[in-house]
């Protein structure tokens, strides 16, 4: 054995002796709880894109939304049913006929379905929320699975804020739905209150004191109000789980969910620990992640982990002797494991198609013969406005292509005069249907403002920006600007996104993408308490 293989964690146990892994289920609830994020709704395409990305990612069970919530939300779990094979779709339902019947309905045509049930069994949410006793919460709790399971044979019963319920009570709850059909047993830190210690007592406890608990899978979905949520996650696992909840960086309401990436990678990375380990294929975290970060226009910080650009990087002198001189010094995971490359720069104004192809594939985007065509056309022009062309930039291109609506505002070009002092005077050129229209702005308190004036004046369409960001796409001079605005019209909140190497260009862009959203309108959400 090379000293690399006898000191890198990541080298595993010898082959004379393998240690066997439970497979732990990933449950994926970006596109249900994840969308709870203040801002983060998501239109049906969207939400089908993320969908496919989720089983190319290889997860167990996507749930797709909360059917009964509105009639959005029932068209994209129904389309995500119908469309996606190879994995479970779920739909949350509260304990009740009408929900439980309207998410059979979405459900229906999926190749596995699940019916996600849940009811609050804390003392506080009965007490204050409900107005419940405990045997009617339990009647109640019983009443739904069993409705559930005589629609499908795959029922999954949460009950909410089981962190705070007295461990009797939840005891007994647990074990009246498993006998009423439950097939998975979820329990919520709702409000992210537990420690691990807690998390992994309250499992053990279920696994000790419920005398029918093999007959179903104990599942722990954790929000991340004290920053906890991977940590009682993986205390769950520890204690006996066999399926953790969670989303694409950790998105959702408040503080957000379990951070998706960070569990599979700590079951991976320490499976010498855990003994267990997930389907995920881990190569495309990174992807997804920026798939959801954009179409979300929820931007992963710097230092998260795994899938922050920080998350690889050696800044400190003894960090970086240390990995040269051998990885596993100052590196616990391979970059490449989660989808980051090594050389970033592969590209120039002289490459081809299929190249760009082989490339978009490796960063793990699967695009279509006219999608490549069209990251193709981009590329070019993009290759003559860049020296050097980077994965970041290759990627940028590629997510537009998920993010994209029929426009009815299409961006065509700005002049601008501007200096100091003086408002600017922009012409901005934009085309509806087959006509170009050309408006001319004198207004604003600089370049940009007069832009996001010239589009309102155009349009008709006049906003409330309610957030305004640029971000570098890759690094140098020359970087691709990646700008995210939030508008509100008439009670209506939407999200664009632009990317040009010219920052103006992709203030423009992005302001009309959110204004092409606002005139298009969007269905309302009505998002009540859950788990």
């Amino acid at each position: 054995m090379t000293p690399t293989e006898r000191h890198s964690p990541n080298s595993g146990p010898t082959p004379a002796s393998p240690a066997p892994a439970r497979q732990i289920r990933i449950f994926d609830t970006t596109l249900r709880d994840g969308e709870q994020s203040p801002g983060a709704s998501m239109n049906l395409t969207e939400k089908m894109e993320i969908a496919q990305a989720l089983v190319q990612l290889g997860v167990d069970i996507i749930e797709a939304g909360f059917p009964i919530a509105s009639p959005g939300d029932f068209e994209s779990v129904r389309d995500i049913a119908g469309a996606v094979r190879g994995v479970t779709v779920c739909g949350l339902a509260r304990c009740n006929e009408a929900d439980i019947d309207r998410a059979w309905e979405a459900l229906k045509q999926a190749e596995r379905p699940r019916i996600h049930v849940f009811l609050a069994t804390s003392s506080i949410h009965r007490e204050f929320k409900l107005r419940m006793n405990e045997e009617e919460v339990l009647a109640r709790a019983i009443a739904g699975v069993t409705r559930a399971r005589g629609l499908c044979n795959d029922v999954e019963f949460s009950p909410e804020d089981a962190a705070r319920t007295e461990i009797d009570f939840l005891c007994r709850v647990v074990e009246r739905v498993i006998a009423a059909g439950a097939t998975t047993v979820n329990i919520p830190d709702t409000v992210g209150y537990a420690t691990p210690t807690q998390m992994f007592s309250v499992i053990k406890s279920l696994r000790d004191r419920v005398p029918n608990i093999d007959k179903a899978v104990i599942s722990a979905h954790c929000h991340d109000d004290l920053g906890l949520a991977v940590a009682n996650s993986l205390a769950a696992v520890e204690a006996g789980a066999g399926q953790v909840e969670c989303t694409i960086n950790g998105i959702g309401e408040r503080a957000g969910n379990c951070s998706l990436e960070e569990v599979v990678m700590a079951m991976r990375t320490r499976r010498d620990y855990y003994g267990c380990d997930t389907r995920i294929t881990t190569q495309k975290l990174v992807p997804t992640s920026r798939l959801v970060a954009n179409i979300t226009g929820i931007q992963v910080p710097r230092n998260k982990a795994i899938v922050g650009r920080n998350a690889f990087a050696h800044e400190a002198g003894i960090h970086q002797d240390g990995m040269l001189k051998e990885r596993s010094t100052y590196e616990i995971m391979r970059p490449e494991d989660v989808g980051l490359e090594r050389t970033d720069l592969v590209l120039g104004k002289h490459s081809g198609r299929a190249a760009l192809a082989d490339r978009a594939r490796a960063l793990g985007y699967q695009l279509s013969p006219e999608q490549i065509q069209t990251v193709f056309e981009r590329f070019k022009l993009l290759a003559d406005r860049k020296k050097e062309i980077y994965d970041g930039d290759i990627a940028a291109l590629c997510e537009q292509q998920f993010s994209e609506l029929p426009e009815l505002f299409v961006y065509e070009g700005y002049d601008l005069t501007s200096a100091s002092g003086s408002p600017p005077t922009v012409t901005l050129r934009v085309r509806q249907q087959e006509e170009q229209k050309t408006v001319v702005v004198t207004a604003g308190d600089g370049p940009i403002d007069g832009i996001f004036l010239a589009i309102e004046k155009l349009t008709g369409i006049v906003t409330t920006c309610r957030d305004f960001r640029v971000q570098a796409v890759t690094v140098g001079k020359d970087a691709q600007a990646e700008v995210t605005v939030e508008l509100e019209h008439a009670g209506q909140v939407q999200r664009g996104r632009g990317v040009s190497t010219d920052s103006l260009e992709a203030s423009a862009k992005a302001f009309l993408a959110a204004v092409n959203r606002l005139a298009l309108g969007s269905q309302p959400r009505l998002h009540p308490q859950r788990t």
